[in-house]
Protein backbone atom coordinates (compact mmCIF):
# COMPACT_ATOMS: atom_id res chain seq x y z
CA UNK A 1 0.00 0.00 0.00
CA UNK A 2 1.62 3.67 -1.41
CA UNK A 3 2.24 6.04 1.38
CA UNK A 4 0.06 9.14 1.87
CA UNK A 5 1.59 12.74 0.72
CA UNK A 6 1.27 13.50 4.76
CA UNK A 7 3.13 10.12 5.72
CA UNK A 8 5.60 11.39 3.09
CA UNK A 9 5.61 14.98 4.00
CA UNK A 10 6.08 14.29 7.20
CA UNK A 11 9.14 12.07 6.36
CA UNK A 12 10.21 14.83 3.93
CA UNK A 13 10.32 17.48 7.02
CA UNK A 14 11.80 14.84 9.74
CA UNK A 15 15.07 14.88 6.73
CA UNK A 16 15.36 18.36 7.05
CA UNK A 17 14.60 19.33 10.89
CA UNK A 18 16.99 15.92 12.64
CA UNK A 19 20.30 15.67 11.49
CA UNK A 20 21.17 12.89 10.13
CA UNK A 21 22.89 10.15 13.40
CA UNK A 22 25.10 8.44 11.08
CA UNK A 23 26.65 12.35 10.53
CA UNK A 24 26.78 13.30 13.80
CA UNK A 25 28.14 10.10 15.29
CA UNK A 26 31.22 10.71 12.80
CA UNK A 27 31.55 13.93 13.14
CA UNK A 28 31.85 13.65 17.11
CA UNK A 29 34.05 10.40 17.01
CA UNK A 30 36.05 12.55 14.61
CA UNK A 31 36.56 15.19 17.15
CA UNK A 32 36.79 12.68 20.08
CA UNK A 33 39.57 10.78 18.27
CA UNK A 34 41.46 14.37 17.22
CA UNK A 35 41.00 14.92 21.19
CA UNK A 36 42.55 11.83 21.82
CA UNK A 37 45.64 12.16 19.31
CA UNK A 38 46.25 15.89 20.99
CA UNK A 39 46.32 14.69 24.82
CA UNK A 40 48.66 11.91 23.68
CA UNK A 41 51.11 14.13 21.89
CA UNK A 42 50.90 16.15 25.27
CA UNK A 43 51.15 13.38 27.45
CA UNK A 44 54.69 12.19 25.17
CA UNK A 45 55.95 15.61 25.41
CA UNK A 46 56.14 15.72 29.20
CA UNK A 47 58.03 12.27 28.85
CA UNK A 48 60.15 13.75 25.96
CA UNK A 49 60.87 16.79 27.42
CA UNK A 50 62.20 15.05 30.43
CA UNK A 51 59.19 16.48 33.18
CA UNK A 52 57.68 13.01 33.46
CA UNK A 53 59.86 9.72 34.42
CA UNK A 54 57.98 6.13 34.69
CA UNK A 55 56.48 6.90 37.88
CA UNK A 56 53.93 8.76 36.60
CA UNK A 57 52.57 5.71 34.16
CA UNK A 58 52.92 3.24 37.46
CA UNK A 59 50.05 6.35 38.57
CA UNK A 60 47.99 5.97 35.56
CA UNK A 61 48.16 1.77 35.93
CA UNK A 62 47.04 2.81 38.94
CA UNK A 63 43.52 4.36 37.55
CA UNK A 64 41.09 2.47 36.67
CA UNK A 65 36.74 2.54 35.85
CA UNK A 66 36.15 2.80 39.76
CA UNK A 67 38.33 5.79 40.64
CA UNK A 68 38.83 7.79 36.86
CA UNK A 69 40.35 10.63 38.19
CA UNK A 70 43.10 8.72 40.77
CA UNK A 71 46.37 10.52 39.05
CA UNK A 72 44.33 13.95 38.93
CA UNK A 73 43.63 13.72 42.44
CA UNK A 74 47.27 12.54 43.61
CA UNK A 75 48.49 14.93 41.68
CA UNK A 76 46.49 17.56 43.29
CA UNK A 77 47.56 16.22 46.65
CA UNK A 78 51.20 16.64 46.01
CA UNK A 79 50.73 20.39 44.79
CA UNK A 80 48.13 20.79 47.58
CA UNK A 81 50.76 19.23 50.11
CA UNK A 82 54.37 20.52 48.65
CA UNK A 83 53.29 24.35 48.85
CA UNK A 84 53.71 23.77 52.80
CA UNK A 85 57.52 22.19 52.40
CA UNK A 86 58.50 25.00 49.68
CA UNK A 87 57.23 27.62 52.53
CA UNK A 88 59.50 25.77 54.89
CA UNK A 89 62.37 25.60 53.23
CA UNK A 90 62.13 29.35 51.59
CA UNK A 91 62.15 29.81 55.61
CA UNK A 92 64.46 27.84 56.24
CA UNK A 93 67.23 29.64 53.81
CA UNK A 94 66.17 33.01 55.06
CA UNK A 95 67.62 32.37 58.41
CA UNK A 96 71.15 32.60 59.19
CA UNK A 97 73.28 30.95 59.48
CA UNK A 98 71.81 28.07 57.23
CA UNK A 99 70.92 24.67 58.86
CA UNK A 100 71.93 22.61 56.39
CA UNK A 101 70.94 19.82 58.13
CA UNK A 102 67.33 21.17 58.35
CA UNK A 103 67.42 21.93 55.00
CA UNK A 104 68.72 18.46 54.41
CA UNK A 105 65.65 17.36 55.80
CA UNK A 106 62.99 19.36 54.36
CA UNK A 107 64.39 18.63 50.71
CA UNK A 108 64.27 14.77 51.20
CA UNK A 109 60.97 14.95 51.66
CA UNK A 110 59.75 17.19 49.00
CA UNK A 111 62.06 15.21 46.87
CA UNK A 112 60.28 12.18 47.98
CA UNK A 113 56.87 13.66 47.02
CA UNK A 114 58.52 14.79 44.01
CA UNK A 115 59.31 11.62 42.93
CA UNK A 116 56.22 10.07 44.25
CA UNK A 117 53.83 11.47 41.06
CA UNK A 118 57.21 11.29 38.71
CA UNK A 119 58.11 14.50 38.49
CA UNK A 120 61.71 13.80 37.29
CA UNK A 121 63.13 17.51 36.64
CA UNK A 122 61.75 18.31 39.84
CA UNK A 123 63.35 15.44 41.62
CA UNK A 124 66.76 16.09 39.90
CA UNK A 125 66.81 19.79 41.09
CA UNK A 126 65.83 18.24 44.68
CA UNK A 127 69.14 15.74 44.11
CA UNK A 128 71.37 18.57 43.32
CA UNK A 129 69.89 21.01 46.11
CA UNK A 130 70.85 18.07 48.21
CA UNK A 131 73.95 17.93 47.31
CA UNK A 132 75.04 21.45 47.68
CA UNK A 133 73.86 20.99 51.48
CA UNK A 134 75.56 18.35 51.65
CA UNK A 135 78.82 20.12 50.08
CA UNK A 136 78.10 23.03 52.48
CA UNK A 137 77.41 25.43 49.72
CA UNK A 138 74.67 27.72 51.14
CA UNK A 139 74.53 29.95 47.98
CA UNK A 140 74.47 26.81 45.98
CA UNK A 141 71.51 25.80 47.75
CA UNK A 142 70.17 28.85 47.59
CA UNK A 143 70.08 29.12 43.42
CA UNK A 144 68.97 25.91 43.10
CA UNK A 145 65.84 25.85 45.31
CA UNK A 146 65.09 28.90 42.24
CA UNK A 147 65.33 26.32 39.71
CA UNK A 148 63.42 23.99 41.91
CA UNK A 149 60.53 26.50 42.37
CA UNK A 150 60.78 27.05 38.54
CA UNK A 151 60.64 23.41 37.46
CA UNK A 152 57.73 22.71 39.47
CA UNK A 153 55.88 25.85 38.66
CA UNK A 154 56.29 24.67 34.96
CA UNK A 155 55.11 21.04 35.36
CA UNK A 156 51.98 22.18 37.26
CA UNK A 157 50.88 24.75 34.80
CA UNK A 158 51.83 21.90 31.98
CA UNK A 159 49.54 19.16 34.08
CA UNK A 160 47.31 21.49 34.37
CA UNK A 161 46.36 21.85 31.35
CA UNK A 162 46.90 17.85 30.63
CA UNK A 163 44.27 16.66 32.64
CA UNK A 164 41.69 19.99 31.67
CA UNK A 165 42.03 18.04 28.54
CA UNK A 166 41.78 14.78 29.62
CA UNK A 167 38.79 15.87 31.29
CA UNK A 168 37.14 17.01 27.78
CA UNK A 169 38.47 13.80 26.27
CA UNK A 170 37.02 11.67 28.74
CA UNK A 171 38.14 8.38 29.75
CA UNK A 172 40.63 6.07 28.29
CA UNK A 173 41.32 2.91 27.77
CA UNK A 174 44.61 1.60 29.57
CA UNK A 175 48.00 3.78 30.54
CA UNK A 176 50.97 2.95 27.88
CA UNK A 177 54.39 3.42 27.72
CA UNK A 178 55.44 6.61 25.87
CA UNK A 179 57.41 5.58 22.97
Amino acid sequence: MPASNADTDVEIMNSFTQPSLNSCHISSAMERNQLHRQLANMRKSLFDQGFLDEQFIQLEELQDDANPNFVEEVVTLYYRDSTRLILNIEQALDKSPLDLTKLDSLMHQFKGSSSSIGAKKVKLECTQFKEYCKAANGEGCKRTFLQVKKEYGTLKKKLEAYFQMARQVGPVETACRPK
